[in-house]
């Protein structure tokens, strides 16, 4: 059993410790000390119900945004958008007169919308993955309960007409506010809260994507660039299993690309993949230098911040209707889509699967990468200007669609029949996304659900190392923090190991012994030795035997003597108060909770045979740890991560 939480008067000592010499140490939370038992088993009781009520919403969101994209997309402007074979959980609507010119302005009118809305939350502007890792490191894991109805209707409003988004990040930060709501109706401690909301992006993500263990893993995974959230883990894994459960009991159980041909792994061809790595990795770079050019232009734009999305709908509509129109007339089917509006994973299925229109040898290659560039564009106008939208979904068919293109032209090169494009396609979605999140595992995983099997699974570590190193200077989420020991969270439960595991006579010294008196001890006696100790605080009373029989407090020193006809009559055992010491083998902890809970600022130490031998300052204690996060930040420097 795990040491209990720090009391809250042993936090604010911790706090009034933090000015020794000039400097602050972080505030200590009682819930930092690791997982027991008890903490277990019931945050898992709560997570069973976060990944209800995540699955219930996820499953209405889904629905909800089908339907608004058919009245909008479908009813108006007569746009059939490309869905991958099982995204869609209704029959298709019958199709309406294509109206290019109403598509090109769609978008803006429901970026217009989502910018008057988002004026009510702020925090639901852009993807939501940012806003979600800044709550967990930063405000308890305390999302506004206002994200659950606002961050939907954006959501409705940007991707319902056309915007470049994803599905996954609004429910990423829906399911986190459902964890966090959860933990506040439940009053948990802040540490199951954190926990809670972890879990509830996981089920979120579940609920749309269909991959339990992939969410869950993403949800731990992405709040660190070099780590992940360990106490959330089997909560995330429970929450996300059951919030999928819950969605295929409503919708049918099926993956999101459907039936995916078996992969054959030829080891001549990772070679292959690595160039593959490199080669995402490389338009991984493009994208974020044109998503972060784009969202600095619209932040420096003088316009009010809630007309921002409507302009970048406008610039989008611009940008994809006239490539629309060309393809349709290629194909003579007005008003297909061909995946750059909306979240783009039916363009990733054709690039998987392939389609009966899309044109053999060079002119897929061409085709494919062209979408995948023009997806970089079309995210990085719907999102970067504040539309509520995901970038995962984005990044995956960015992945997928230059994947694709990657597998085609090797095959067209080398000639070899073994070689399946569609692998590529799937290989380069998981490690797009892998790469600029820092998710390696989670995007591996995804993948291998994805696909229905593990067929992939060599190809992918390899690809996923080459692009973990290779972006280690780039992240998606610039929330993300570098390790556990950076979060704000775990530097305090640093301070916890540190305290639990120094010995009190580790910190002593060949000093002089502390001053002390006998129980009649004359006071005058008493001020005069006081007065001389420049450092001395606590003077520990002995009696003839040696033991240590009490202890008297400069405090108490200056008392009596503001009080001189007192002082006459006094002997130290009307000023000491009870006996309060440490022996050397105890550890920091242990007295720090005595000093806190007596009201002192050093403490007697014993020997082995019980004599006062030295004293315990505090300020010994702040040194300790002031040393242990110096030698932390020191090896964080040194290491190969923080180099980069």
């Amino acid at each position: 059993m795990q040491s209990p939480p720090f009391p809250e008067a042993l936090k604010q000592r911790l706090r009034a410790l933090a000015t020794f010499r000039g400097r602050r140490l972080p505030s200590f939370l009682s819930d930092a000390a690791p997982l027991d038992f008890r903490f277990v088993s019931r945050t898992l009781l709560h997570a069973a119900a976060v990944g209800v009520a995540a699955g219930l919403a996820g499953a209405a969101f889904y629905a909800g945004l089908e339907y608004v994209q058919r009245v909008f997309l479908e009813g108006f402007a007569g746009y059939s958008p490309l869905r991958a074979d099982g995204e869609r959980i209704t029959k298709a609507g019958e199709l309406h007169t294509f109206r290019p010119w109403l598509l090109g302005f769609i978008p803006a009118l429901g970026g217009l919308g989502c910018g008057l809305l988002t004026r009510l939350a702020p925090e639901t502007r852009g993807g939501g993955g940012d806003a979600m890792i800044e709550a967990f490191h930063h405000d308890d894991g305390a999302i506004p309960a206002r994200v659950l109805w606002i961050k939907p209707f954006a959501s409705f409003l940007t991707l319902g007409t056309g915007g470049a988004g994803g599905r996954e990040g609004p429910t990423m930060q829906m399911g986190g506010a459902l964890g966090a709501l959860v933990g506040r109706l439940l009053r948990v401690s802040l540490r199951e809260r954190r926990v809670l909301m972890v879990a509830g992006v996981a089920a979120g993500i579940s609920a749309v994507f269909r991959t339990p263990l992939g969410a869950a893993l993403l949800a731990v995974e992405v709040l660190y660039r070099d780590g992940f959230e360990s106490d959330a883990l089997i909560p995330s894994v429970l929450a996300s299993v059951i919030s999928y459960a819950v969605v295929i009991s409503l919708f049918g159980e099926t993956t999101l690309f459907g039936r995916i041909p078996r992969f054959a792994f030829v080891p001549a061809h990772l070679p292959l993949f690595g160039l593959l790595a490199l080669f995402v990795a490389l338009m991984a770079v493009l994208f974020l230098k044109v998503f972060r050019a784009v969202a600095a232009i619209f932040a420096r734009m003088g316009v009010p911040v809630w007309m921002k999305p409507a302009i970048g709908g406008l610039l989008l509509g611009i940008l994809v209707t006239p490539l629309i129109v060309f393809v349709d007339f290629k194909i003579s089917t007005p008003g297909q889509g061909i995946g750059g509006l909306g979240g783009g994973y039916g363009a990733v299925q054709m690039a998987i699967s392939g389609s009966e229109w899309l044109p053999p040898g060079w002119g897929a290659v061409g085709l494919l990468a062209t979408l995948g560039l023009v997806k970089v564009l079309a995210a990085s106008f719907t999102i970067g200007s504040g539309g509520s939208a995901g970038d995962f979904a984005p990044s995956l068919a960015m992945g997928g669609l230059l994947g694709g293109a990657f597998g085609r032209a090797a095959q067209l090169l080398i000639h070899d029949p073994r070689l399946q494009p569609g692998a590529f396609a799937l290989v380069g979605m998981g490690t797009f996304y892998g790469g600029i999140a820092h998710t390696p595992l989670a995007a591996l995983v995804l993948v291998c659900e994805l696909a229905g099997n593990y067929d992939l699974l060599v190809p992918l570590m390899l690809a996923q190392g080459i692009a973990f190193v290779a972006l280690r200077k780039r992240a998606l989420y610039t929330s993300q923090l570098v390790t556990q020991q950076d979060s704000p969270l775990h530097r305090d439960a640093l301070l916890f190991e540190v305290l639990k595991s120094s010995r009190v006579g580790e910190l002593l010294t060949a000093v002089e012994r502390p001053i002390c008196f006998a129980p009649q001890t004359p006071t005058t006696e008493i001020l005069k030795r006081a007065s001389d100790a420049e450092k001395q605080e606590v003077f520990p009373v002995i009696d003839d035997t040696g033991e240590l029989v009490g202890v008297v407090t400069s405090a108490a020193v200056r008392v009596i003597s503001g009080s001189p006809a007192d002082a006459q009559w006094a002997v130290a055992v009307d000023l000491m108060q009870p006996p309060v010491s440490v022996r050397v083998e105890d550890d920091l902890r242990v007295a720090t909770e005595l000093m806190v809970s007596h009201g002192l600022r050093e403490l007697p130490v014993l020997d082995v045979g019980g004599r006062v031998i030295g004293l315990l300052d505090e300020a010994d204690i702040a040194e300790v740890y002031l040393r242990a996060s110096a030698r932390a930040a020191s090896a964080d420097k040194s290491s190969p991560q923080a180099a980069s």
